[in-house]
């Protein structure tokens, strides 16, 4: 189903690692990336976006659901840890002012929790609904 709320929560993530994927090299987000480093944050910024709309589509089977979550958790600690790396590495040190693109991989991973969570509480209340038969 469509209308539940991990689809909203998967939806979202989708729409944060494609603004993300889409946003690359744009100075309004600071990440100004060129070369080897802009073409791994695209191409794992895409490849979240792909795993959050196939996890939406599997909405009928939750394990699946569940478990591709995890792989897009993984792949979006490695690109947060990518860009703490690269930040640590400028000149000057971490600052606020290097971007708020850093942040879009926080706001994909904690929806993705969020989901996570929709996605066992249902699971358990089918399972709870399967004990009263």
């Amino acid at each position: 189903m469509i209308q539940r709320v991990q689809s909203l929560y998967l939806l979202l993530s989708a729409i944060a690692s494609l603004t993300l994927a889409l946003s690359v090299s744009n100075a309004w987000l600071g990440l100004q990336l060129e070369g080897r480093a802009a073409i791994v944050v695209f191409a794992e910024s895409v490849l979240s976006t792909f795993l959050a709309l196939g996890a939406l589509f599997r909405y009928k089977n939750r394990q699946q659901q569940f478990v591709i979550n995890r792989i897009n958790l993984l792949l979006l600690l490695f690109l947060l840890g990518f860009f703490v790396f690269r930040s640590l590495n400028l000149s000057g040190g971490p600052a606020p002012e290097k971007g708020i693109g850093m942040l879009i991989p926080v706001f994909s991973i904690v929806l993705l929790v969020l989901a996570n969570r929709a996605i066992k509480h249902d699971e358990d209340l089918v399972k709870s609904a399967d004990r009263l038969r």
